[in-house]
């Protein structure tokens, strides 16, 4: 049994006799001396509190006296004790006690299902890892493997190391690292990531990186170190609570001093004495600043835990409340906007696509350059066989079969063979297609623009946001790109310290309250993904120095994500704002309340809901940020 289920159980058995114990006093208070109750009341206070006061002890021993368990103990115990000079009030000093552990218990259970939630997602490291050693498998630690070694990961396993797969095929569940509930089908040549999980059947890996450098190991040291890096507000609250607790404890030594002093010395009459002891001891219960030390940082820790259900990796609470205000968005293209890979994008003329196409594949068929990939890929049917084919290195390829000969190139390269080009189309590249000396059409190929892009720059430019686009492509491609999702700032062709500078040049323009974020994910971006204010990183296909230099890492590769981090990061610091606003008007109104003497027969009571039932519904709030 934990801790936090003793302590509610302990808890629950000194209410169930403290309920009976104040029936009877209401009862039979003036037919029992006034010790038989003190020693009932005083055997379920210390039931109920022992824990407390021995923190309370323990810690001033070591010099640490302005805690909240000081200023529960000092007030309950300070109640119980005018209780016993006063006949009577301890039945309160119990109460503050009981309803004091229950909000902790409440506040325990709370933090540890934030804690729960975060640690759910981040179940991502193995246990083991099978490797393959002359031909026998053996269960290792994966940090014992070396690049190049073989291991086996069998349904309901957690892939290892970062690796290719070379014999097998299984549905990998990425939900884990990625956030994508859609599996992701692995066969041989296909490369898989650490973390996740096989569903079905077994695969053998080659792994292709350390362990300490695999997906998972960075995945983990970043949520591991987010903790560390502390908003500007948490950082406000930790200030506030070391000046604010010696503040509240000699501002209640003056509310029972000083008023009774003035009418002793003024008035000859010191009988109010019982009263400012009294309202000071609910001044010390209210002021307790569990509410907003606890519901504060909770809140960003739900934060983070939010964004990474989503598969959005926000690296510490100070990213969070930058990204709260980000209003100049700041792309990279290629791997960021669109997919990084080439695609046909269209075929001329239209009603030549099938043959065009069958004609490109055949002199394609065995190319691996990625233009090759793009036609081949969206031919899909079967090539045509028998031709000899030649290439010819930065111009194009021959393919002679039976008299029939088809070039495939560039423009020079039909130049060259003496074929005019008759269609042309500026920002794409160009596969031109001749047979036998005659033109016959043009295979347009792109790097293909991602489809959540369109709805990204369209909602960000309706929210009033500037958006940028900074490529190292060539001026036609980018102004391609930049005009279909319709980006008007957009600069091509800028090698990585043009992008520095470029970037330099934006945030040089930025009003004081702007706050400028680059998205990207090549080895070129992270230096420019450094300098924003808010670095973005695509998680799955970046490189790992963008990962490493982004404040916010996007584990889907679906830049819209960005829009849902932002709108992680506003809900985040409006819930925070809330429980500060929430806990700073409750206390302030009743510390008002307790000085003035307001419902003096309920005083401690509604000092008790003032910090413990306070502190519960700030806690309720914060938890609301692992909801996006």
């Amino acid at each position: 049994m934990n801790r936090n289920k003793k302590r509610l159980i302990r808890t629950l058995v000194c209410l169930a006799f403290f309920i009976p114990a104040l029936t009877l006093r209401l009862i039979f208070d003036d037919e029992l001396p006034e010790y038989v109750w003190a020693a009932v009341f005083g055997a379920i206070y210390l039931g109920a509190g022992y824990d407390d006061l021995y923190r309370a002890a323990k810690n001033i021993s070591k010099g640490r006296v302005f805690d909240e368990n000081f200023l529960m103990c000092i007030a309950s115990l300070g109640a119980f004790a005018l209780g016993l000079f006063t006949e009577g009030e301890y039945p309160e000093a119990v109460a503050v006690m009981i309803f004091y552990q229950i909000g902790e218990t409440f506040q325990s259970y709370a933090v540890g299902k934030s804690r729960k939630s975060i640690a759910a997602l981040m179940d991502i490291r193995p246990d083991y890892a099978r490797v393959i050693k002359d031909g026998k498998e053996e269960t290792v630690d994966p940090a014992e493997l070396s690049v190049g070694d073989m291991f086996v990961v069998r349904a309901g396993e957690k892939i290892p190391l970062d690796g290719t797969v070379v014999g097998g095929k299984s549905n990998i569940d990425v939900s884990a690292m990625t956030g994508e509930s859609a599996p992701y089908f692995a066969e041989e040549g296909k490369a898989v990531i650490s973390g996740t999980i096989v569903e079905d059947g077994a695969i053998t890996v080659r792994a292709d990186r350390e362990f300490y450098d695999s997906t998972v190991s960075k995945i983990l040291d970043l949520v591991e170190n987010s903790a560390e890096k502390k908003a500007k507000t948490e950082n406000f609250i930790s200030a506030f609570s070391k000046y604010y607790t010696p503040i509240v404890v000699f501002s209640a030594l003056a509310l029972a001093v000083l008023p009774t002093l003035f009418c002793g010395i003024f008035l000859s009459d010191f009988s109010v004495w019982n009263i400012w002891i009294r309202r000071a001891l609910a001044f010390l219960v209210v002021s307790c600043p569990c509410a907003i030390v606890i519901s504060v940082p909770l809140g960003f820790f739900g934060g983070l835990g939010g964004a990474g259900a989503k598969g959005i990796l926000i690296k510490g609470a100070n990213s969070i409340e930058r990204l709260k205000n980000a209003n100049v968005f700041v792309f990279d293209k290629t791997g960021t906007l669109t997919e990084g890979k080439f695609g046909v994008a269209g075929v001329y003329p239209e009603e030549k696509r099938e043959r065009l196409l069958s004609l490109a594949a055949v002199c394609e068929k065995n190319s691996n350059h990625p233009i090759a990939k793009g036609i081949l890929n969206e031919y899909g049917g079967e090539i045509p066989s028998g031709y000899e084919i030649r290439e010819v290195a930065g111009r194009g390829i021959v393919a002679v079969k039976a008299g029939e000969t088809v070039l495939c190139g560039n423009e020079e390269f039909m130049r060259e063979n003496g074929v005019e080009v008759t269609e042309k189309k500026e920002g794409y590249t160009s596969v031109f297609v001749a047979v036998n000396g005659v033109f016959e059409g043009v295979v347009l190929l792109a790097d293909k623009i991602r489809a959540d892009a369109y709805e990204l720059i369209g909602k960000l430019k309706k929210d009033g946001n500037k958006v940028y686009m900074l490529t190292g492509d060539n001026e036609a491609a980018a102004k391609r790109v930049a005009d279909e999702l319709g980006i008007e700032n957009w600069s091509g062709g800028l090698l990585p310290a043009d992008k520095t500078e470029k970037l330099t040049e934006i945030i040089s323009r930025k009003n004081k309250k702007d706050v400028v974020v680059f998205v990207g994910d090549g080895i070129n971006d992270a230096p420019v993904i450094m300098l924003a204010d808010v670095g973005v990183s695509m998680g799955g296909i970046g490189s790992d120095s963008a990962i490493e230099a982004a404040d916010v890492v996007l584990m889907r590769d679906k830049p819209s994500a960005v829009i849902e981090a932002k709108k992680t990061a506003v809900k985040t610091m409006r819930i925070v704002r809330e429980n500060i606003i929430f806990a700073l008007a409750v206390k302030f109104t009743v510390l008002v309340f307790s000085m003035l003497g307001f419902f003096e027969a309920f005083m401690m009571w509604y000092a008790v809901f003032a910090d413990v039932g306070v502190a519960v519904l700030a806690i309720l709030n914060a938890m609301r940020a692992l909801k996006i």
